[in-house]
């Protein structure tokens, strides 16, 4: 349940459209639901403005059904992350309404599409297309939390010209998410041609140097471009979560 929502319901309770035994009704899983194998904090969108999202991985099918379902039921919209295939077309099956996408490996409820309240773009900047997976998690969580988004694919250090032909998306950008694997040193460069904020995101892509990602997290943290903040390895949810933040500060 969001702000508005529970105006909405106090206004009808007040004006006597809405019994109190019904609107107990509505507001008895605040704050929130035990399931048993989870607890769904219906209570979150009241706190912080985003309801809760959904990390898919190492859960099984059942449990993933059980949670969609309790929020499917209060219409709230879904988004479950790190999906693998099988588990990403069952659910769509399950609930014709959503949708899967195998790259981000996101699963995607929409009840309500979410308004666009950002003060401006997101721009996602892939490095390579072995970072797309990364990037488009990013782009999907961004959207589903009701940013204006944009990409740029395949702009990386190898090539430097394509990012610099780039420049006027670059700089109509709100906030620049930045996902690089190998020796992670593209955020640097974005990060000293733009003036806002640079959320940077590592991936695992690399040969052996690149240990999973840590040569590009250490590269990123050690950044010589200021104001340049570093999430974890392949965590491009993590990102599109601060973007949409930073996106909605008051001017």
């Amino acid at each position: 349940m969001n702000q508005n929502q529970l105006t909405t319901l106090l206004e009808q309770l007040v004006s006597g459209n809405l019994s109190v035994s019904d609107a107990v009704n509505q507001l008895k899983h605040l704050p929130y639901e035990d399931l048993g194998v989870a607890r769904i904090d219906h209570h979150r969108e009241l706190r912080q403005g985003v309801a809760e999202i959904i990390l898919g991985q190492s859960k099984t099918l059942d449990q993933l059904s059980t949670i969609i379902t309790a929020l499917d039921d209060r219409q709230r919209n879904v988004l479950v992350t790190r999906l693998d295939q099988h588990k990403g077309e069952t659910l769509t099956r399950q609930f014709p309404g959503g949708e899967y996408d195998e790259l981000a490996r996101t699963f995607c409820l929409v009840h309500q599409p979410a308004v666009n309240q950002g003060r401006g773009k997101i721009l996602v900047i892939c490095a390579g297309t072995s970072d797309l997976p990364v990037a488009r998690e990013a782009v999907i969580t961004a959207r589903m939390l009701g940013n204006d988004v944009e990409e740029l694919v395949d702009v990386g250090v190898a090539g430097i010209h394509r990012l610099l032909s780039c420049q006027e998306q670059l700089h109509q950008a709100a906030v620049v998410i930045v996902v690089a694997g190998m020796e992670g040193a593209l955020p640097s460069v974005v990060g000293g041609l733009v003036a806002v904020p640079v959320i940077a995101v590592p991936t695992s892509v690399g040969y052996g140097a690149a240990f999973g990602g840590v040569a590009a997290l250490l590269g990123m943290l050690n950044s010589c471009a200021s104001g340049v903040t570093v999430v974890n390895i392949d965590n491009g949810f993590g990102a599109a979560f601060a973007a949409n933040r930073i996106n909605r500060t008051k001017s």
